[in-house]
């Protein structure tokens, strides 16, 4: 007899959440046995222009894993289970098209533990300066001058920055929504 395997289904970029919502909500409405929905992500906190932004960064994009049963003891497709998944708005195919290909052990076992991993994980803060970038600094006593970074400390969101001052390089401390970059 077949268990359910893991699948992936090709999605519309940014309709990943659309479609697992969807699934979740309408699969044992409809009769459809679905056991487990899955787009693999990680929260992500970015700082541009000044200003802290949370967001949500999928490790997959235009996928989503799902788990059920898609065959049956004769290794039929269950065409009433194919087709619900198939016409969710949003969803493309089925990796392998009109006969799905269920994923490796290996590369379930893998994205698991990476979406373990990441639920479990605190925001994961995403930082556009470089030791060496060129930096405008935009809120406190050094207001509109121009430095650059010398250290970054990724734990307390913090960066150290080299400012002329005096024709001497000064160093100051600054967090990251205190600067930004200076495009060149």
């Amino acid at each position: 007899m077949q268990d359910s395997r893991w699948y992936a289904l090709q999605v519309f970029s940014n309709q990943e959440a659309k479609v697992k919502a969807y699934l979740d909500k309408f699969a044992t409405r409809e009769g459809v046995a679905i056991d487990e929905v899955l787009v693999p992500s990680e929260k992500v906190i970015e700082i541009k222009n000044g200003k802290r932004y949370h967001r949500i960064k999928k490790f997959y994009p235009g996928y989503v894993f799902i788990r059920m049963k898609l065959y049956n003891e004769e290794e039929r497709l269950l065409q009433s289970q194919w087709y619900f998944v198939r016409n969710v708005q949003g969803v493309l195919n089925f990796v392998g098209g009109e006969r799905p290909v269920p994923l490796r052990e290996d590369e379930v076992s893998r994205i698991l533990d990476q979406a373990k991993a990441a639920a479990a994980a605190a925001p994961v803060q995403r930082v556009q300066f470089k030791v060496g970038s060129k930096v405008k600094i935009t809120d406190g006593p050094f207001v509109e001058s121009l430095g650059s970074v010398s250290e970054i400390d990724l734990e307390n969101g913090k960066m150290q920055v080299s400012v002329s001052l005096f024709g001497r390089e000064t160093p100051v401390e600054l967090e990251f929504w205190q600067a930004e970059i200076v495009r060149e």
